[in-house]
């Protein structure tokens, strides 16, 4: 394994981030695990170096905080992990269920260190940026929530530059504690975020983890998986020609080197400028270690060209573009 800081921070994390959206209640969605099947994969992750784990509290609406809880009590020891949480969208019922404002961030922070079974996370997290809340409230609550202790530090994710630009501008004009993670979309597949935001956040000292490193599946082949075909948002975000093209090169590589496609499109990504961490969401052993070997695979100027020849530019994918993304395709003429 290997490690990095997390931005300008002291925070010392693996490069491979133990996603856990595939962990909780099958009730949730038929391709989660149980707490009996998530526990030999956070084991094998942990045995291989892992300190560092995300979580949130809408993963099978709070199921997923209690089973990798439980099982990091089993298996792990809590201060030896860096454990991230995420909040915003909905978990339970009520008018005021979702969102940034103080009263869901408070109610939010105390719901997930219950069903995780400690007393603080090391990343509190806003799962996106909220546009009816004003970022006063939201900055000012994340900065009580992390000198009470309750959490170590704070990040963001899934957010349009600019607004990241107001949040930190937000925290240093009243001196409140300032993120030190942006959690990003980023993939062979999906590369707008290397226009401005992580040229921001290197600018800013802010740590960038990746999250989709294999674009939901297409590029490590599985396209048909059971996740894919009951989730209609991988349709919408790769369902175009270009993005099965950059995967048909992506195997074209990896039958080179002899690997697997996922390997090839990991490694493409550990090796992105600014990248600091890559999450990997695994539901074998042996799919974490393909990550675990794209941690010292190599990519030639010849691969690289082969495995971004076919992209073009496409529009950001965020909750603001949702159901709202021009498609890659050209669209048929109306007369």
């Amino acid at each position: 394994m290997e490690y990095t800081r997390l931005g300008e921070s002291g925070l010392v994390v693996s490069k491979l981030c133990l996603g856990t959206m595939n962990m909780g209640s099958p009730e949730w969605k038929p391709w989660i695990f149980d707490e009996k099947q998530s526990e030999p994969i956070i084991k094998h992750a942990l045995d291989n170096g892992v300190n560092f784990i995300d979580l949130a509290d809408f993963y099978s609406a709070g199921a997923g905080e209690t089973v990798v809880g439980n099982v990091i009590k089993r298996i792990a020891n809590r201060d030896e992990l860096v454990i991230l949480t995420k909040a915003g969208y909905p978990i339970g019922n009520g008018k005021n269920n979702s969102g940034h404002s103080r009263k869901h961030l408070m109610d939010a922070i105390h719901g997930s260190l219950t069903r995780i079974g400690s007393d603080y996370v090391d990343i509190f997290m806003l799962h996106y940026f909220d546009i009816n809340t004003p970022v006063e409230e939201t900055c000012h609550t994340l900065n009580e929530i992390v000198r009470s202790g309750k959490a170590r530090y704070i990040g963001l994710s899934t957010m349009y530059t600019w607004q990241m630009a107001k949040i930190l501008h937000t925290c240093d004009k009243h001196g409140w504690v300032k993120p030190i993670n942006m959690q990003l979309q980023l993939n062979c597949a999906y590369r707008e975020e290397e226009r401005e935001m992580i040229p921001f956040c290197q600018d800013q000292g802010i740590g960038v983890s990746v999250f989709s490193p294999l674009a939901r599946g297409l590029l490590s082949g599985a396209f048909d998986s059971v996740r894919n075909q009951t989730d209609f948002f991988t349709h919408q975000m790769y369902g175009d020609q270009t993005s099965k093209d950059i995967a048909m090169s992506v195997a074209k590589v990896a039958k080179r080197h002899g690997v697997s496609s996922a390997q090839i499109a990991q490694a493409w990504v550990l090796n992105r400028p600014g990248v600091d961490v890559m999450l990997v969401g695994a539901d074998t052993t042996a799919q974490f270690d393909s990550a675990l070997m794209a941690l010292k695979t190599k990519l030639s100027d010849d691969d690289l060209y082969e495995i971004e020849r076919c992209y073009t530019p496409c529009d950001i994918i965020n909750d603001y573009t949702d159901g709202k993304r021009i498609p890659r395709d050209a669209r048929p003429a109306k007369d």
